[in-house]
């Protein structure tokens, strides 16, 4: 596993995080867009079975917006994604389907964990703030 820590000084950031395993096999790829890369920053565990593993990270954004990004191996321990997921009763989403659920406006952060029974996953998140969104 690897831990993928993406910020920026208070502007916009836009990303893409690829996951590279082995010489022969297409990225898996995680495209980020955060109004506010320091009040909001990205953070994100990703597996990483087997060997020869490469992590690429591109900044999309244009050349006014500079981000900071810090990747770290996780070698020991269950970590936080396996941690939430025996914690907490996963809910099966559809292909196609929406899911919603409110949250307080007192909570500083969330973690979600998106898992497969080894289909590809494509997926997209949105935090929508305000009664307008």
């Amino acid at each position: 596993r690897i831990q993928v820590f993406l910020d920026t000084g208070g502007r916009p950031l836009n990303a893409e995080v690829n996951l590279w395993q082995g010489p022969d096999n297409a990225p898996q790829k995680i495209k980020v867009y955060l109004e506010d890369g320091m009040k909001r920053p990205f953070s994100a565990v990703i597996d990483t079975p087997g060997a020869g593993n490469a992590i690429a990270i591109r900044n999309t954004a244009p050349m006014e917006f500079p981000l900071s990004a810090y990747v770290e191996a996780d070698n020991g321990g269950p970590g936080p994604a396996r941690a939430l997921a025996a914690n907490t009763k996963p809910r099966t989403i559809q292909g196609g389907a929406v899911f919603t659920t409110p949250f307080a406006p007192n909570v500083k952060s969330i973690q979600i964990m998106l898992n497969t029974d080894g289909r590809p996953l494509q997926a997209r998140l949105e935090l929508l703030q305000g009664p307008n969104n």
